[in-house]
């Protein structure tokens, strides 16, 4: 059996004429027959009968003319994808940080299609995976081609692109007594009750490195894994944060303080698989989000 015995059989199937199917297939009718008669012979069962000057599927026909037409579509589905691939275009699997999805990758998405108007691209989104150690374990098992996150130390595997930055501020409750401030030195914080980030998300080490330059420790009321989340509750008066100025601020009650000292921005990596082949269509995105960081992309969420 192979796969041109299964398309003669998917053919016959349908003309249910052996001359005429073997005209559409442009093979001669004994070959036809004979690739008929060994797919048979090798699976056991009659697939056709004679109808007259046609035939007809058999029981077992139909049945395996399901399956076949199955097969051959996924096949022929995945056959067309790889040659779209292979010309540049396709569809392109990213998955990124919640953060990003609000202004930053949605420009950059409409900028490479614009630019690529005659091509036929297409991305599939995940946001699901909130922290960078989901997206970077996304990578590395190959769901995803590229991801937009934080940088973690020690992924020797992942080649890191900055791409964007994002200010760090800190938010406090409207009621609370740094909310009387209008800026803030990291030093200010610690005598009051904070939220900060869980440890596997890349945030957090960026803000514990902030703690260590001043040689304090925040008093952890909670730890949280999102920052949209860590917001809710400082609005909510549980405590203060550390986070980055996302757009969610603005419609909460709390008081963005900028962070004087040490200051910092959190800065936006593009994430890829090192030494792993990516189709054209991967690597022209990969250019252009390059371009057009090194060009305009000072990315700022206030």
């Amino acid at each position: 059996m192979n796969l041109y015995h299964l398309r003669y059989f998917s053919t016959l199937a349908h003309i249910e004429h052996y001359t005429k199917a073997a005209d559409i297939l442009a093979i001669t009718q004994p070959s036809l027959s004979y690739a008929i008669s060994t797919l048979e012979e090798e699976l056991g069962v009659k697939l056709f009968e004679k109808n007259g000057r046609n035939v007809t599927l058999t029981k077992y026909g139909k049945v395996f003319l399901n399956d076949v037409e199955e097969v051959l579509n996924r096949l022929d589905s995945s056959v067309n994808s790889l040659k779209l691939a292979g010309k540049g275009e396709g569809c392109i699997d990213v998955v990124f940080l919640r953060t990003l999805g609000i202004d930053f990758l949605p420009k950059i998405m409409r900028g490479f299609l614009e630019e690529n108007p005659t091509k036929k691209i297409d991305f599939n989104l995940y946001c699901d995976k909130v922290l960078t150690s989901d997206i970077l374990n996304g990578l590395k098992e190959k769901k995803y081609d590229l991801g937009f996150c934080s940088k973690l130390d020690n992924e020797p595997l992942i080649e890191f692109i900055p791409v964007a930055r994002q200010e760090l501020v800190v938010i406090v409750p409207l009621d609370h007594p740094l909310a009387v401030k209008d800026e803030v030195r990291l030093e200010d914080t610690i005598p009051h009750k904070q939220i900060i980030f869980k440890k596997r998300s890349g945030l957090r080490q960026i803000i514990d490195g902030l703690f260590e330059c001043i040689g304090q420790t925040p008093d952890v009321a909670y730890e949280i894994d999102e920052d949209q989340v860590a917001a809710g509750f400082v609005s909510n008066g549980f405590g203060i944060c550390v986070a980055p100025n996302i757009p969610i601020l603005q419609s909460l009650n709390v008081k963005i303080l900028p962070l004087v000292s040490p200051s910092w921005q959190r800065n936006f990596y593009m994430a890829m698989l090192k030494n792993v082949y990516h189709p054209p269509v991967v690597e022209a995105f990969k250019k252009y989000v390059i371009e057009q960081a090194q060009k305009e992309w000072d990315y700022k969420t206030s």
